[in-house]
């Protein structure tokens, strides 16, 4: 089984910052792609930044230009430094990541996700 635990959220003002992190354990092989995703109430998941094994990185267009996705491969850790946060960036953020595991002598790549932290842009 793989755990995802993300934390970094909280409260900020328009214009400021935060850094999101996610760490992933148990029995992982290899993660493929790691990413973030943002939800609000009554809209569906969607796409923040991904990054790559090799550190390719893909980014929806909000966040474009203010926010960074990385990794850590060593630690299995995602970041997500995000800047020049607006009203619009409340939501709850989701890590994301595509593992391969062995489980009871098969290997299977499943995607796992956090439980999500709280972004609050507020005045």
């Amino acid at each position: 089984q793989v755990q995802l635990v993300e934390s970094g959220g909280g409260l900020v003002q328009p214009g400021g910052s935060l850094r999101l992190s996610c760490e992933a354990s148990g029995s992982i092989l290899y993660i493929n792609d790691m990413g973030w995703y943002s939800q609000t109430p009554g809209k569906q998941r969607e796409l923040v930044a991904s990054i790559t094994h090799g550190g390719f990185t893909t980014y929806g267009d909000s966040a474009k230009g203010r926010f960074t996705i990385s990794r850590d491969i060593d630690k299995n850790t995602v970041y997500l430094q995000m800047n020049r946060l607006k009203l619009e960036d409340t939501a709850v953020f989701y890590c994301n990541a595509h593992v391969t595991t062995r489980q009871d002598g098969s290997v299977t790549s499943t995607d796992y996700w956090g439980q999500g932290t709280q972004v609050t842009v507020s005045s």
